[in-house]
């Protein structure tokens, strides 16, 4: 796997000089406790000075093995060169014009990359906003300008972001809910094919969720009152639920035939993560609308909406935009971001950590009785962990590993609708022996 160390003499290796955290973080903590408020959280209180390849370096010292990419951010590692070299060139041209008072071809040139590469050989737009949580509901928004429809189907364990809508689209009430109403109107919620948790087993769950699903939407609101269905081909902040081989192209099936947008919601999943480029490519779904974010720009604000070009060519002049969207900067180090996604093969990188993690995880399950699945495809793998005999969640557990993983220096994140599930996302061009140290860590926190 790749060498690239994040600039000059960035060591691919563990190492802890003090306790995590150490002191200058502790200092650096106190600091941001009487700066920020208590809402916005901290995984691991480590103040980082550099990163790079498989490594965050902090304040103290110390480094570590990431298995979190900044929540699948930054995919082609920190300081990947091409994003450097694109980004320090472009800063010392203009750092802001605004793409609509007067643009510049780096947006041009993403919206071409974006419209090639995402799945479909129809004919597509694309524009560019600044979150993932702005690209879902500007998404939602042609949606129902195009159909002349307000109600929009989402599903069980979904994660959409943080503004009113999409706080209203995500399934979870704490931490993205509590107390933030009153919410969206016209969001309807349907069960999604959860095979691990599915009361009549694995086998029959896409069938089943799938007519449940439909005949909820068909009761409970009707197709033709349908503007759009939003899904996570993988539900991300949900626990890594991959949906039951056959549930997602039913749902989009039953979408082409009402007259229903069908918007693929990639903001996690996609640029090669799961191995492939998209998510929705493994069972051949072609979305109508495609959102994505995060990994896009190895780190800086950007994200796309990216749609068949008769639906997004529907919007009138000034109906789509934002100040910030398409930073020339962002959309710099997405194309460095696409280069080394392509000239490093990525999606084949992703692909072999997968190999690597899954049957290493599939024997700790059968040594740990409190590993109640394993799941994931590519680097976006998870376990879900239970009270051993049962499938009841066990958070305790999940908090209890997480601490141990952090003392050793393996940043590692959790997930799911029942905070019981441990989400693995390392950068693609995580060095193996680091991939294997980590794991080796985290068997051994399961051991304890």
């Amino acid at each position: 796997m790749s060498t690239y160390q994040g600039g000059p003499a960035l060591p691919q290796e563990r190492r802890l000089v003090t306790e995590i955290p150490g002191p200058k973080s502790r200092e650096l903590l106190a600091r941001k406790q009487a700066a920020v408020p208590p809402g916005i959280g901290t995984t691991l209180p480590v103040f980082v000075t550099r990163a790079g390849g498989g490594v965050v370096v902090d304040i103290d010292g110390n480094s570590l093995i990431d298995f979190g990419s900044g929540i699948a951010v930054t995919s082609v590692g920190n300081a990947a060169p091409r994003v450097v070299e694109r980004v320090s060139r472009q800063v010392a041209d203009f750092t802001h014009t605004c793409f609509m008072v007067t643009p510049y071809e780096s947006y041009v040139e993403v919206c071409e990359k974006l419209n090639e590469l995402t799945p479909g050989d129809h004919e597509k737009r694309t524009f560019l906003v600044n979150s993932g949580a702005e690209a879902v509901e500007n998404a939602v928004k042609v949606a129902r300008l195009a159909t002349g429809r307000q109600a929009v189907v989402v599903f069980d364990h979904g994660y959409h972001g943080r503004t009113l809508l999409t706080m209203t689209l995500t399934a979870k009430n704490m931490p993205y809910k509590q107390g933030f109403g009153p919410f969206a109107p016209e969001v309807y919620r349907v069960p999604l094919a959860y095979p691990y948790r599915w009361p009549t087993g694995p086998e029959n769950c896409a069938e089943e969720a799938a007519a449940q699903a439909i005949d909820a939407i068909n009761k409970q609101i009707g197709a033709g009152n349908v503007a759009a269905v939003v899904i996570e081909p993988i539900a991300g902040e949900g626990g890594f639920i991959e949906p039951a081989k056959g549930f997602l192209p039913r749902i989009a099936e039953y979408c082409r035939e009402n007259g229903i947008v069908f918007i693929a919601d990639e903001v996690q999943t996609g640029f090669a993560r799961t191995g492939q480029l998209f998510a929705c490519e493994d069972e051949g779904i072609v979305p109508d609308i495609i959102t994505t974010a995060k990994g896009i720009a190895g780190g800086l604000p950007l994200a796309a909406v990216t749609g068949r070009a008769d639906l997004l060519d529907k919007v009138h002049a000034g109906g789509l935009g934002g100040t910030y969207g398409g930073n020339p900067l962002a959309c710099e180090a997405a194309l460095g971001v696409l280069e080394t996604i392509e000239s490093e093969d990525l999606v084949a990188r992703a692909r072999r950590i997968g190999e690597i993690m899954l049957p290493r995880l599939h024997a700790m399950q059968e040594r740990f009785d409190v590993i109640g699945d394993v799941r994931g495809r590519g680097a976006m793998i998870a376990i879900e962990l239970v009270k051993p005999g049962t499938k009841e969640p066990n958070p305790e557990v999940v908090a209890e590993i997480v601490r141990r993983c952090h003392a050793e220096g393996l940043l590692v994140l959790t997930a799911g609708t029942y905070g019981n599930v441990l989400r693995f996302l390392p950068p693609l061009v995580m060095p193996e022996h680091l991939l294997e140290e980590g794991l080796a860590i985290l068997e051994k926190a399961l051991s304890a």
